[in-house]
Formats: structure tokens, sequence, C-alpha cells
């Protein structure tokens, strides 16, 4: 998710606050975007609340998209920095409905990192962009003092290409939307903790890292009218909902026998005391549309995309929960991030 897309209450800023936001993936960082930058970048692009800006170019629409990597540590079961800052930015641009062309990628070493290091990063991001159609075509590198820099710090931006005259954002969300994710949830940030901690769990949990700009072009080749789209990342499916909740304020429910999560990432969360719907993923994303059209968005999208709840009505910005009991509690945005550093 780009950075500045938030909506909630102005509160006074501190230095705590500014500590509590480190992670990137609560509410505490929504609040200081909300306070600081939002009125100080003021414009109608960056008021959408999407995952990129969508920009008129002489008649036609652009995405543009940027974010920054601070993963630790840099390599993971199913991927590392490289792949992670590639298919992060190109997801944003999906995100929007474009069709992503062109990267960024500017690089902050740290002095000491391992060249040997330096070169494996460089492979898999020219692998990770050939896979998802792109190129990198432009950059920038800077060095900092040894101990500054925690090894590796890479930004990329993005731009993208829509092609369709869908509005794919946050304000199309409308009650009776059904609300579609692609695949299981919570695999990205559990692969980031095993390693970190130094964890064997009984089956390798490998990070879902990939593009999914070619998943939502085939919605929209499909003729599936997508009303908004948004990627899983920090902080999970609940801060992904909880958003497009108050951007859009809309009332969602979602229904938990629906929400899939691989046994192992289950199992791993539970042993951890962590809660699965705010685990980071790299390679899901939510798609609210209409009701009549599931069916064919399942089948387009393949056997692990699931409908997991509906928008019911607007105006309580509110997202609940239905039990597998049947017992229903509200779903908020967590105050800090379950795992900083995750992206």
């Amino acid at each position: 998710m780009a950075d500045f897309t938030l909506s909630c209450p102005v509160p006074r800023i501190t230095d705590e606050t500014v500590l509590m936001a480190h992670g990137s993936g609560g509410r505490a960082m929504h609040r200081l975007l909300e306070a600081i930058f939002m009125p100080a970048f003021a414009n109608p692009a960056l008021a959408s609340a999407h995952d990129g800006a969508v920009l008129n170019m002489n008649g036609k629409q652009i995405a543009f998209s940027t974010d920054s990597y601070v993963v630790h540590p840099l390599f993971f079961p199913g991927g590392d920095i490289g792949t992670l800052a590639v298919n992060g930015t190109v997801n944003d641009l999906a995100m929007c409905g474009a069709r992503p062309l062109f990267l960024s990628a500017g690089f902050i070493l740290e002095e000491g990192l391992p060249v040997e290091q330096l070169e494996r990063v460089v492979r898999s991001m020219q692998a990770a962009a050939t896979a998802a159609g792109v190129q990198i075509v432009t950059g920038d590198t800077k060095v900092v003092d040894r101990g500054k820099g925690d090894g590796l710090f890479i930004n990329t931006a993005g731009i993208g290409l829509i092609e369709h005259p869908i509005q794919i954002a946050p304000h199309s969300v409308r009650p009776g939307d059904a609300i579609i994710v692609n695949g299981d949830l919570g695999r990205h940030g559990m692969a980031i903790m095993a390693v970190r901690e130094g964890l064997a769990f009984e089956s390798l949990i490998e990070s879902d890292c990939a593009p999914i700009a070619a998943p939502v072009l085939a919605l929209l080749d499909a003729g599936i009218h997508v009303h908004c789209l948004r990627d899983l990342t920090r902080g999970g499916l609940a801060s992904g909902l909880c958003e497009i909740a108050e951007t859009a304020h809309v009332h969602i429910q979602i229904e938990e026998m629906d929400v899939p999560v691989s046994e192992n990432v289950r199992g791993a969360c539970e042993i951890l005391g962590l809660d699965p719907m705010y685990v980071a993923n790299e390679g899901r994303f939510i798609a609210f549309i209409p009701p009549d059209e599931v069916k064919q968005a399942l089948a387009t999208l393949g056997d692990q995309a699931r409908c997991i709840g509906h928008v019911t009505s607007k105006d309580d910005h509110l997202v609940t929960l239905r039990s597998i009991i049947g017992a229903t509690r509200i779903v908020d945005m967590l105050s800090g991030e379950q795992l900083p550093r995750i992206c």
C-alpha cells in the first residue's frame, strides 16, 4: 500500500507517536500521516486514498506509485529485498488497475555490505522485473556509514498505463459489493518471522511474494466490474479492510470460515500468539465487485480465490467478522504492527 493512503482523525503528534509508528503498519502511522503529510502535500490525487496516484496525461491515464523497503532479514524463503522491491511497487500499480511498465530503483548501501549480497539482490530484482513485464529504467545509489543503514534499503517508484475506463478506487465501493481474495493469507509475514527468530516448523513457510498485475488484468479482460482493489501488505487483511471501510464510509462484513489460511501458517500463528488476519502478505489482494459477478471472478482467479464477505451498508465505517460459531466482533486496525520490518 502506498504510504499516504489513509483517512482517520488528526491527533496531537508527539515523539512517542513517531516511535509507535515505526513499523509503518498501524493506526499510529496513519495518524502521523494524516496530521503532517496530508495537510502539507494536499492535492486531489493524494486525497483519493489509493495505492497509487492516478493521473491524466494528455488524454491517457497513468498510475504512479513509490515505496521503500527495509525488510530484515534481507533474504527469506520465497524471496529477498530485491524481489520485494520490484513486486511491491508493481502490485501498487496493479491495484490502480494499471498495466505496470517502468520502475526506478534507489539503493541506500551501508558501508561494509558484502558485494556478493548486493549482486544477488540485483539479480533477483532483474528476474522479478522480467517476470512482471517491467523495466528498471533509472536509479540512484548512496552509501551511509557503517552501522547507519542496516545493510541495504531500496526505494522503487513505478509508472503504469490504465487501459480501461473503470474507476477503481475506494470511493467506488458500494453496498452489496462482494469481497474476493486471491489466495491464502499470512505466508510472507510468517516466512520473515521464522527466519528472523530461527524457528523451525514441520513444513517450510515460503513468502507469497509475487506480482499480481496479471490476475488483476485478467479480471478486467473478463469484463468483471471491479470497484476497488487493495493489496494486503503491512497490517494484512484486517488493516486493508479497515482502510477501505473508513475511506469509502461503508460497513464491511466478512465470514471467518471463508478466510483462507493454510494449516502451517495458522499453526505458526497460534504458537507465536499472532492473528493471521493482521499478518503481512506480498502477493495477495482483495477485490470489491458486484455480487452477481462472483462466480466468474472466482473462475478467472483460480482455485485459491475465495469470496470472504460483502459490503452491507453506508456510513458506519466498520468492519465486522462473523466467527465460525456465529458470533460477531469488530475488526479494528492495530495501534502498532504485529511484525515490524517485514517489507
